[in-house]
């Protein structure tokens, strides 16, 4: 018997509430000849039940239940249960069009692409049923999509919309670069390192800008609106850089695009933290932004000035960082920013000439009071 087309993953922990809805979704694609790998991570709802209610009338389920100990351990167990020829993943609080498989498999087999991704919806539901959709473009560049490309020479493309669930993955691709997931108890954001890794090894990809994923925002308890859950995004980019250090081609190549991910995924997590994680999380950030600095492994051009000048803000003066982006004061803000503009203006070459033109005639006023006395 050949391997299924496609395994689809789905990682579940306490969804009770949506779970219906995605395995639905997942069971009636239009490719049929798939597996679906659950794996129930310690649930203690009635999800593993429902998966089982799933398995028990649907044979390509394969059901994992084991206890609680984080989403990359469960989703790396996943991995290597799977036999499929692509890699699929469903967050089990999300749901996909029936016809999602089927597309995407039809263009990565044609192309032998070692992933291909699509657009997506992220959505929220109202209290009628109906859903409130945004679209989510993978990319802002239309010449990015529907053609092949090679990811692994492509350091820009890690401007993408971060996602490890909109597309699928060749699994002998997987295997042979060992892309698995960090497993650091209790962490979060475990897939950022995955999605690094599909890009910097892969050959032969595709964007499809046809959207299909369909995203739920409004689970609260999902790990994205933990407050206090405060260095999670610093424990995977260390864990990534330590990844990508061990190829130093691929280092040299992608060490400016690592760390403009790591600067907006930081600025995220300050945006998400509590208030009284804020400062800490500041001083720290502004020290690891430094490192980066002095190593010079920075690339200037890859940010907008903008976010440049909020480096340099956040490394020489984390302190009132932290007070502008803490939600302090509106007063406070205002000074700070208008401190902030001043300090551009002194850097600026029209400021320095301004200077000098008023600093020429300043100096002869001067000689000539010494020279001739009077005011």
């Amino acid at each position: 018997m050949s391997n299924p087309k496609v395994s689809i993953l789905i990682p579940t922990y306490n969804v009770e509430p949506y779970l219906v809805q995605c395995m639905e979704s997942v069971t009636n694609q239009t490719l049929k000849d798939i597996e679906i790998v659950c794996i129930n991570d310690g649930s203690t709802d009635n999800s593993l039940k429902i998966l089982q209610e799933y398995a028990a009338k649907d044979s390509r389920i394969v059901l994992i239940d084991k206890h609680n100990e984080g989403y990359g351990i469960g989703m790396n167990i996943g991995l290597e249960k799977a036999t499929g020829e692509y890699i699929g993943i469903v967050e089990p609080d999300d749901f996909v069009p029936v016809e999602m498989y089927g597309d995407l498999y039809k263009i990565a087999s044609e192309n032998d692409l070692d992933f291909v991704k699509a657009d997506f919806y992220r959505f929220v539901s109202n209290e009628d049923g109906t859903l409130d959709k945004t679209l989510f473009e993978l990319s802002k560049n239309k010449e990015d999509y529907n053609k092949v490309f090679d990811p692994s020479q492509t350091p820009s493309a890690l401007k993408y919309v971060m996602n490890t669930w909109s597309g699928i993955y060749k699994r002998s691709f997987l295997n042979e670069h060992n892309i698995r997931h960090n497993t650091t108890p209790g962490a979060s954001y475990q897939d950022n390192g995955f999605w690094i890794q599909t890009f910097v090894f892969a050959k032969r990809a595709m964007i499809i800008d046809k959207p299909y994923y369909m995203n739920r925002r409004d689970n609260q308890n999902s790990s994205v609106y933990n407050p206090n859950k405060v260095y999670t995004m610093n424990i995977e980019y260390d864990h990534i850089r330590d990844i990508l250090i061990q190829h130093p081609d691929i280092w040299e190549r992608f060490k400016g695009m690592y760390w403009y991910k790591k600067f907006y995924s930081y600025d995220m997590t300050m945006k998400r933290i509590a208030p009284e994680f804020k400062r800490d999380y500041v001083y720290r950030y502004s020290r690891e932004m430094r490192r980066g600095l002095l190593q010079q492994e920075y690339d200037e051009s890859v940010f907008t000035p903008t976010a440049w000048g909020n480096i340099h803000f956040l490394i020489d003066d984390p302190e009132a960082y932290y007070v502008l982006n803490s939600g302090a004061g509106n007063a406070g803000k205002r000074i700070l920013k208008l401190q902030r503009e001043l300090e551009t203006i002194k850097h600026s070459r029209s400021y320095k000439f301004s200077k000098l033109l008023l600093y020429i005639p300043r100096k002869i006023k001067s000689l000539l009071k010494k020279l001739f006395g009077g005011k």
